[in-house]
């Protein structure tokens, strides 16, 4: 992934913040057929040096066939993005100068990737999913909420991932190389859109803005 020195996001918790608030990732591996993605929601456990990326795919997925033990994998989580109109530039105002681009941040994960048939593993990576998701709901649903045996029976039909973490790259292009009044107008223009996406962007460019100034000083 290029990276600009002034889109470079290194902070460790945010990084895992991102993953965590929008988990559903992209999985890219090479297998015998050739390269491969799928679509999973991911779980990151662990801490600095020692963090895992858990997820499951269904049996009748060759991938935990087709891919090999161990090999190198790409995970890609996608966060907020929106589309930046040369009209929110301040600067475009006086001087006419100015084109469009997009906003967005997203993280890459590389790892190595095992593949796990423990129903014991499983089960508890469905129960940590089930937490983390229903948490949201005004009545988390438990798997315990289940009738008996119900989810035993599915987890042969199961294959758990485990992907050791290798690295985690980020890249939060928030307007930095920008002039102060341009992101100012930026977060203007990306609000008034009043939608659910944007409006995150809009927050985590005003945290960036706001880690910019207090440097300044």
């Amino acid at each position: 992934m290029y990276i600009p020195k002034a889109f470079q996001q290194e902070d460790p918790a945010l990084l895992d913040q991102l993953i965590r608030d929008f988990p559903f990732g992209t999985l890219v591996t090479h297998t015998e057929s050739g390269l491969d993605a799928q679509h999973l929601p991911f779980l990151l456990t662990g801490d600095k040096g020692n963090k895992v990326l858990k997820a499951h795919i269904s049996k009748g997925n060759l991938l935990w066939k087709q891919a090999q033990e161990g090999s190198e994998i790409l995970a890609i989580f996608h966060g907020p993005n929106g589309y930046v109109s040369p009209n929110f530039y301040p600067t475009k105002q006086e001087s006419g100068k100015g084109v469009p681009t997009w906003n967005y941040a997203v993280v890459h994960v590389k790892g190595r990737v095992r593949f796990i048939q423990d129903s014991e593993w499983i089960r508890a990576l469905i129960d940590e999913l089930t937490v983390q998701h229903e948490a949201s709901q005004d009545s988390p649903w438990s798997t315990a909420d289940a009738p008996v045996g119900y989810i035993e029976k599915m987890l042969p039909a199961i294959v758990g991932l485990e992907i050791e973490v290798i690295s985690i790259a980020g890249k939060w292009k928030l307007s930095q190389n920008q002039p102060q009044q341009n992101q100012l107008g930026v977060i203007t223009g990306l609000a008034m859109q009043a939608q659910p996406q944007e409006l995150t962007l809009v927050g985590l460019m005003q945290s960036q803005l706001k880690k910019e100034q207090a440097t300044e000083f």
